[in-house]
């Protein structure tokens, strides 16, 4: 693992600013790091769910190497500053989840509170409740045939034997429901 004020300085410069949640993100990741015995992802050795798309996904790209573009960052969105962390590797996964802070503390003060509260109180371990999701796939591409973008084979639909992509595709529902 880096120097932590150095991995500090470049999530902070990654997310464009200094927050509380940024600071949230960023204990999570390090933790997550020690819990599942693990580094810098890579590729797709650690796979991180998270259930908000908060300033906290910012810290766990940077300190993880978790990314959209990779795979290796999927979004369950449930509104929670709750991430499910995976390790290819050895197997090892854990779900962590922010703890309440304490009540009524200024911005300032719940980043010092974030920054320097132990681990324990600030995160709940729990067992993660999603499966390890498959590898990330490559698909092939088919022109859509009616608006002629190039679209992945698995957001294809058939519509009266024309493949389309999935903003021309109409669906069809009786019941309307």
């Amino acid at each position: 693992m880096q120097d932590i004020d150095k991995l500090w300085e470049k999530a902070a410069s990654f997310h464009g600013h200094v927050c509380p949640g940024l600071m949230i993100g960023f204990r999570a990741a390090l933790y997550a790091a020690e819990l599942l015995e693990t580094d810098f992802s890579e590729d797709e050795e650690i796979v991180c769910i998270t259930e908000n798309d908060s300033c906290s996904i910012d810290a766990i790209q940077v300190v993880l190497g978790c990314t959209v573009g990779k795979g290796n960052l999927l979004f369950h969105m449930r509104g929670k500053q709750a991430f499910s962390f995976y390790n290819r590797v050895n197997g090892k996964s854990v779900r962590l989840v922010q703890k309440q802070k304490p009540a009524g503390l200024s911005r300032a003060e719940s980043f010092r509170y974030y920054a320097e509260c132990s681990n324990e109180d600030m995160f709940e371990v729990k067992k993660p409740s999603i499966e390890l999701p498959q590898k990330a796939k490559i698909f092939g591409s088919y022109i859509c045939e009616c608006c002629g973008e190039k679209t992945g084979e698995n957001w294809i639909r058939l519509l009266d034997g024309k493949k389309v992509c999935l903003d021309c595709y109409e669906q069809y529902d009786r019941l309307n429901i």
